[in-house]
């Protein structure tokens, strides 16, 4: 009998303990807000270009889904034909590459610029992509876009005063450990106080304001609220970091090549690229000037810049760091030991995490502040 009795109270609190564990059980929960659930359908969130863009330039169009849950690579790379773009002319050949740690999927034509001019192109996604367990697309995702004829690509950028800085601030500039600027200056203003780099002899200071000794060496001169005529003087710097920055967001030819989400995994022509949002890096992303030493890239970014740890952002046949350039509506952090070619001109405030090593200049405007941590900037030679 209290065997009977022991069993009647044992099952129903196991059955209790079942519901309870299953409820906090990410992979069991039905619904399709729940991206670890393998019995939700998986869907595209994002594409690139924007369904119906016209005058997407074919030089330099990326075409790119992102999807809402982790996704079976074998069902989207190459071989695989779940992804695909037609034109004028029928299939365009290409590659596919699907990015786990981004959920990105990117169709790579084979040949470029796409055409001919004011063509309209439509990509697919098929069902015959499917997630990690084994869940397909509830339908297919289309959509389509319209090229224009082949775009010339943008015209450099006249920094002034700025180009010779590598870092640039105007509220505070903040080191920890053994940073090193080389070819270039350190510069703030409005603002009147540097933390972090060493004392003369080391480091040359000019300027009013005042410093709190560290680790850090610049090769250049470290200018704290310098005003004219100080040979590049912080201020003229400043001012002239906020026409260049004007410059840049202002670009609306050749027409921007639409970009979202996460840049890693990509490789770039020369072009002039625009995230209406929030840009990441993860991995690496690649440049590729095409053998043109003179090849310009302009990031048109409406909000912040977030490159992860170990990030790379890699340049190829004859790419220059000094030709390639960021313009951040926020605020810009590059991550752990990464590594970053060009120049940000950031709104806000710029972050270099540890270790993370900079090919360019990182120029914040006069309510920025620039963060450093054990971090190599090296100057471009200014033209």
């Amino acid at each position: 009998m209290r065997n009977s009795n022991y069993r009647k109270l044992w099952i129903p609190a196991f059955l209790l303990a079942a519901a309870v564990a299953g409820c906090g059980d990410g992979d069991i929960n039905a619904g399709a807000g729940n991206p670890g659930n393998p019995l939700s359908a998986p869907s595209v969130t994002v594409v690139t270009p924007p369904d119906g863009s016209t005058l997407v330039c074919p030089n330099t169009a990326v075409i790119t889904a992102t999807f809402s849950k982790d996704m079976d690579p074998t069902t989207i790379n190459s071989p695989a034909t779940t992804f695909t773009l037609t034109g004028p002319s029928g299939n365009v050949p290409g590659t596919v590459n699907y990015i786990v740690a981004t959920r990105v999927a990117t169709f790579t034509p084979s040949t470029l610029p796409l055409g001919p001019p004011n063509a309209s192109f439509t990509a697919t996604v098929s069902t015959g992509a499917k997630d990690n367990f084994g869940n397909a697309l509830a339908a297919s995702k289309v959509w389509t876009f319209t090229v224009s004829p082949p775009c010339t690509p943008p015209g450099g950028l006249a920094l002034g005063a700025a180009c010779g800085y590598g870092v640039l601030a105007g509220a505070t500039v903040t080191n920890t450990g053994p940073t090193h600027i080389v070819n270039g200056d350190l510069g703030l203003s409005p603002g009147s106080s540097v933390t972090g780099f060493a004392d003369p002899p080391a480091n040359t200071y000019v300027g009013t304001g005042t410093h709190t000794a560290g680790l850090g060496l610049v090769s250049g001169i470290i200018h704290i609220t310098d005003a004219p005529p100080s040979p590049n003087d912080a201020k003229t710097a400043q001012t002239n970091l906020t026409t260049a920055y004007n410059d840049l967001a202002g670009r609306t030819a050749p027409a921007p090549t639409t970009v979202a989400g996460d840049l890693g995994g990509l490789t770039l022509a020369p072009g002039l690229y625009k995230s209406t949002s929030t840009l990441g890096i993860t991995g690496t992303l690649t440049l590729d000037g095409q053998g043109n030493a003179n090849a310009v890239w302009i990031f048109q970014i409406a909000s912040s810049l977030t490159t992860l740890s170990g990030s790379n952002v890699k340049l190829t046949n004859s790419a220059s760091a000094h030709n390639i350039f960021w313009q951040v509506g926020s605020s810009a952090t590059l991550g752990t030991t990464s590594t970053f070619n060009g120049s940000i001109l950031s709104l806000a405030s710029i972050t270099l995490a540890t270790g993370a090593t900079l090919n360019g200049r990182a120029l914040a405007q006069t309510a920025g502040a620039v963060t450093l941590d054990s971090n190599m900037v090296t100057v471009p030679a200014c033209p």
